[in-house]
């Protein structure tokens, strides 16, 4: 009855929705439900991506450090980009999410900006898309093809987005983009061909060069800072495991442009002041967007 009435409010009223539950079972039973009663519509699932999460811990009396461990659910970070891809391209959203939709994501205007649209008989710089492709967290690798990876084959790029189970195909006469065609990765058949596409990112915390550079300046500030207290307590031993685990993510960021748990800094990356709250997933809806 409740999800009857819900769909019906949904109908009535026709703008993008958010739907939160209270666990991933019930969000995934709520989202087929849902698709039923919108077969047309895009009906999205967003939970947390994570099957195993270990929080890194250290325990200062036996010197022991236990790192971060975590194990990532391919299929949910595919669904949780289908999500945000569809709040940028559709109206008729309906995305059925956990408490997972207010934990911190990355900026959605930074998201936005480095869509890459591709267009038939539009000239390209190959080169130039190819670091395109990777300033958004793609993958080359040209022997395993999966999600978030693009290899180049002669005059063809392919593409698996992070988002799809299809890949795409994009055949170059020179510079000029001659075809693109959206393929089955595993079989090569060619499915449809297309006008244009716009490619969404890899991950959702992607940073501009510019933005990067100074978010690594403000990491380094704050980290002198605590680095500063912790010694003044006399808590060496977690200043330098803390100036060590830091000093490794630093590098990630310059070399990489990611690092595992980047959400710790995000609050550097999207240049937002100190105690104010991160960017989640109600900040990738319209301001008219419904709530249930």
């Amino acid at each position: 009855g409740k999800t009857f009435t819900m769909a019906n409010v949904i109908a009535r009223v026709q703008r993008p929705t958010l739907v939160i539950c209270h666990n991933k079972t019930l969000a995934a039973q709520l989202s087929t439900e849902f698709k039923e009663f919108f077969p047309n519509n895009a009906v999205e699932y967003f939970v947390s991506y994570y099957d195993y999460y270990q929080p890194e811990a250290y325990i200062p009396r036996t010197d022991t450090y236990i790192e971060k461990e975590i194990d990532i659910n391919e299929e949910i970070d595919k669904l949780r980009h289908s999500a945000t891809r569809s709040l940028f391209e559709r109206r008729d959203v309906l995305i059925v999410a956990s408490v997972s939709c207010i934990y911190g994501l990355g900026e959605p205007e930074e998201y936005r900006s480095f869509v890459c649209s591709l267009k038939r008989g539009s000239s390209y710089r190959r080169d130039k898309l190819l670091r395109q492709l990777v300033d958004m967290q793609y993958e080359r690798n040209d022997i395993d093809f999966t999600r978030g990876r693009f290899r180049i084959r002669g005059d063809t790029l392919e593409i698996q987005p992070a988002y799809e189970e299809l890949a795409l195909r994009v055949e170059f006469f020179g510079d000029e983009i001659e075809r693109i065609v959206k393929i089955d990765p595993l079989t090569g058949e060619l499915l449809a061909e297309l006008d244009s596409v716009d490619i969404y990112p890899a991950k959702h915390f992607v940073t501009s060069h510019d933005k990067l550079m100074l978010a690594l300046e403000s990491i380094k500030q704050e980290l002198e800072e605590r680095l500063r207290e912790l010694k003044q307590q006399g808590k060496l031993l977690e200043a330098a495991r803390l100036e060590a685990r830091t000093n490794y993510d630093l590098e990630m960021l310059q070399e990489a442009g990611y690092c595992n748990a980047v959400e710790n800094y995000s609050r550097h990356l999207s240049g937002r002041a100190q105690g104010s709250p991160p960017w989640t997933l109600m900040d990738y809806f319209p301001r008219d967007f419904l709530l249930f």
